[in-house]
């Protein structure tokens, strides 16, 4: 036995360690943060753990049941949110909870109240859960002023608002993203453990990458400006290689790819979806928050996503996401297109 290997072991920066060094950065800290958190990651451990059986205990295939967005709902989905719902008012830390899989945000019962909103999508990707293609959970936290008597209106706040966000893919292993608001870190489980061990420390996203990622099948219906970068990406004027394509079709999984190896990730807005398809609150806001902390940026095609006040829970925007040059480069082609409309 390898004693001194095994000491090693116990040196690991956990999920539960790092949030605790956090915390003892503001000494004013109650620890609710932390809490809230914990919950969380129980929720992804739960979560982790179904998907990886879902073949062997029949928990793919449809539910028969629809969801709001009118989307057939998987049992994986179904199994998802009551986990994350359990998981939230059980925190005690919780006042409003915004999921994508209920059509009404859920308000948690006065005596379990706490002082944070939580946005997220259970299982973002699930149409991909028989095929075995990576999935995720999307997190997204808000503290409430007045959480006692806290409104839907209280709730519909801009992204910048955000204090944390996160996402949790399930694929070949088990990773969770996380960002408080200083720099990005990933965590892989250790099913051994049970434990998230850091692997990815301070994730900076590079600033111009070789990769774009967007549903092509779609191309007839975009507007001018993504169909003129996409034929940039695919036929340089300036002698530079083309970019490579990389579509999954499950946004955890595509970000992620973006994150790490950098280039742009691209959902616009079309004839078939005028508003784009991807929820503000719990996939667009997170997401453009882990962005914007690993140095990219986020673009809705009129301005900053962070920078939007969603209207209702469900609402839907365009995004182009990724490194900063790339995003650059897209919002150079919409100033120019209004630049025309305008002349």
């Amino acid at each position: 036995m390898d004693h001194a290997a095994d000491t090693y072991r116990t040196d690991l920066m956990t999920i539960t360690r790092y949030v605790l060094n956090e915390q003892s950065r503001f000494p004013e800290s109650r620890g609710d943060l932390t809490i809230l958190l914990s919950h969380i990651v129980l929720g992804c451990k739960f979560v982790a753990s179904a998907v990886n059986k879902a073949g062997l205990a029949k928990l793919t295939g449809l539910a028969g049941e629809t969801n709001v967005q009118g989307e057939e709902q998987k049992k994986l989905d179904i199994l998802s949110n009551e986990v994350f719902v359990n998981a939230l008012v059980s925190s005690g830390r919780t006042c409003v909870l915004v999921s994508e899989e209920d059509e009404l945000a859920t308000f948690v019962d006065p005596k379990l109240r706490g002082k944070y909103c939580v946005c997220f999508d259970p299982l973002d990707g699930s149409s991909n859960i028989d095929c075995g293609v990576s999935i995720g959970t999307i997190f997204g936290i808000y503290m409430i002023k007045n959480y006692d008597t806290v409104t839907l209106e209280e709730v519909l706040l801009p992204g910048k608002d955000m204090i944390a966000a996160g996402y949790c893919m399930y694929g070949s292993s088990c990773t969770l993203v996380l960002s408080t608001g200083s720099g990005v870190n990933g965590f892989t489980l250790d099913p051994s453990l049970g434990e998230f061990i850091m692997t990815h420390p301070e994730i900076k996203i590079p600033p111009k990458g070789k990769i774009y990622s967007v549903n092509e099948g779609n191309a007839k219906n975009w507007d001018t400006p993504t169909a003129k970068y996409v034929e940039k990406c695919k036929y340089p004027t300036d002698g530079s290689s083309p970019k490579s394509l990389r579509y999954i079709g499950s946004m955890v999984a595509d970000v992620h790819r973006t994150l790490l190896y950098g280039g742009i990730f691209l959902y616009p807005a079309d004839k078939k979806s005028p508003n784009g398809k991807l929820r503000v609150m719990y996939e667009v806001f997170p997401m453009s928050f882990l962005m914007e902390e690993a140095g990219g940026q986020s673009f809705t095609g009129k301005g900053r996503s962070l920078d939007l006040i969603p209207t209702n829970i469900h609402e839907r925007s365009p995004i182009f996401l990724g490194s900063y040059d790339d995003v650059e480069e897209i919002k150079a082609l919409y100033a120019e297109e209004a630049k025309a409309g305008s002349a």
